[in-house]
């Protein structure tokens, strides 16, 4: 199985992602995750990126896709792997097709998590944690059984991600409309997109991508 998971910034990509890999034996593949383990490992390719991060530069398509295209030939990918934050534009999908078809092999499915932008903004600022155990909370959605106590560990300290405000959000949100949301269309062109919404319950959500992978 090898799925492309698309969606919003806070659409619930990484928690829905940690779901299938449990369920399916497939490795959620984050570019951010392997960026960091390539530079780590020393490799040839680590190099390269090390040198260009290293620089402030951005790193190109052909690094990415050389990047992806090594780890996707590691064992625990035998049973499929999701890709999570990549591609994250049309040049980005084209290229990662043209490298899967040198491989013989392509992709399975691509789910959009559809999401209410205006929802999605309450939903990530109104998001904390437990700065002792990283239980998160919610303003709204999951507050503590007793206010100001952490269920899990019994803290009293909380915590709030410093991006987590209205207006890194509305931005965060207007780059994914500008620059990702145009891959829907070019997987849709293939009739290879399908939607579930992102706005239902966790488990609901869960269902919907089950159904959909099978």
């Amino acid at each position: 199985m090898k799925l492309i998971l698309l969606g919003a910034p806070g659409a619930g990509k990484g928690t829905q992602a940690k779901r299938l890999e449990e369920a399916y034996g497939v490795v959620q593949l984050s570019t951010g995750d392997m960026l960091r383990a390539e530079v780590a490992s020393g490799s040839e390719i680590g190099k390269e990126l090390k040198a260009v991060m290293e620089a402030g530069n951005l790193v190109t398509d052909e690094l990415i896709i050389s990047m992806i295209s090594s780890r996707v030939e590691q064992d625990d990918c035998a049973k499929g792997y999701i890709l999570d934050g990549f591609p994250r534009t049309t040049a980005q999908a084209e290229a990662l097709d043209a490298m899967l078809a040198d491989k013989g092999q392509k992709l399975d499915s691509v789910i959009e998590m559809k999401v209410d932008e205006e929802a999605l903004v309450g939903r990530i600022t109104g998001r904390y944690t437990c700065a002792k155990c990283g239980q998160g909370y919610h303003d709204e959605f999951q507050k503590p059984v007793k206010e100001g106590v952490c269920d899990k560990c019994g803290a009293t300290e909380f915590s709030r991600r410093a991006d987590d405000n209205e207006e890194t959000v509305r931005s965060r949100l207007e780059s994914y409309r500008e620059q990702t949301a145009p891959i829907a269309s070019h997987y849709d062109a293939k009739g290879m997109l399908k939607t579930v919404d992102g706005m239902a319950d966790i488990d609901e959500v869960t269902a919907q991508l089950k159904a959909i992978l099978g």
